[in-house]
């Protein structure tokens, strides 16, 4: 069974409450019918016609009082209330579902803002991530061809903390959802001080985090991209690593690098790239890229079911 057919049969197994709030995006639509059809999730459809007015004054209430240290006055806070995303995202916060998922018709930052602020950061890492599970056809590289790539979406310019957490937020990822042994690659245009400058630096001390706050994780770093991914070529440029050339899990640099390599890898490979998902919330949810297929949809919420599930 493929990967992603093997995602949608977990989820089948315990169907979560999951919201779609892009009711009148036309794949959306189309995706719905899907993931009904095959049982995946219970399906909350929302647009801007189906919010109920009573959760509409508790929300807006609440969420004033969350962000007025931020200046916002109550008719601001209603008002993007009124906008379902942030409507879905406080009803996952009351445990009215499981998890949202969004973005064919909104853009990341729109998705991550309604996501950060009304799920809010788990207090332990306080670092939001994203991550793509990354389908490569006909590859003998990474899992078969499965690799998570992060961050591709939120953070611009991570330092070593935030790079530590989001190499073990992803890692969590790949053994909850994926059952898959993370081996984590943190990347760089250096490997093992080929190189130097400020950005080797921040992966080298990343690595040294994550390995003070994780010390049984397979990471390794700094490494280029095909010491990572081709044992051929670990060999010849770093022996020693514990990755062999044979990552599963890619932690770039920062968010030029990220976002620019999964759109690479999906265009020029051919490959399914499932998500954003988002990491380091309170409770789960994924983003979509604007230029989502149907089938995205559908495995997007999949993982979302997954990730309820545990």
């Amino acid at each position: 069974m493929d990967a992603v057919r093997a995602l949608r049969e977990k989820a089948k197994k315990d169907p979560k409450v999951i919201i779609l709030p892009e009711k009148e995006d036309v794949r959306m639509q189309e995706a719905v019918k899907i993931i009904e059809q095959e049982q995946i999730a219970k399906v909350v459809f929302l647009g801007r016609n189906d919010l109920d007015e009573k959760k509409v004054k508790a929300f807006s209430d609440e969420y004033f009082n969350m962000r007025q240290y931020k200046g916002i006055t109550y008719e601001e806070a209603e008002k993007i209330i009124r906008n379902p995303l942030f409507y879905a995202a406080m009803m996952v916060r009351h445990k009215q579902a499981d998890g949202f998922v969004a973005g064919a018709a909104n853009t990341t930052s729109d998705v991550a803002r309604a996501a950060i602020h009304c799920l809010e950061p788990d207090p332990t890492i306080n670092t939001v991530s994203s991550v793509f599970i990354m389908v490569v056809p006909n590859c003998q590289f990474g899992e078969d061809g499965l690799f998570i790539f992060a961050d591709c979406g939120i953070i611009p310019d991570p330092t070593a903390r935030q790079l530590a957490y989001i190499a073990i937020t992803t890692a969590e990822l790949a053994q909850k959802v994926l059952e898959i042994l993370p081996k984590v690659a943190m990347l760089s245009y250096s490997t093992k001080g080929s190189a130097q400058g400020r950005f080797v630096e921040e992966i080298r001390n990343a690595v040294k985090l994550v390995k003070e706050i994780k010390p049984d994780l397979c990471v390794d770093g700094e490494l280029q991209v095909d010491s990572a991914i081709v044992p051929e070529v670990s060999k010849i440029k770093d022996p020693d690593s514990k990755l062999a050339g044979r990552a599963n899990i890619l932690i770039f640099p920062n968010l030029e690098a990220g976002n620019i390599g999964y759109k690479l890898v999906e265009r020029l490979a051919k490959a399914r790239a499932i998500g954003p998902i988002l990491l380091g919330l309170n409770y789960p949810c994924s983003d979509l890229s604007r230029g989502c297929s149907v089938e995205d949809i559908v495995d997007c919420t999949a993982v979302t079911v997954i990730r309820a599930q545990k």
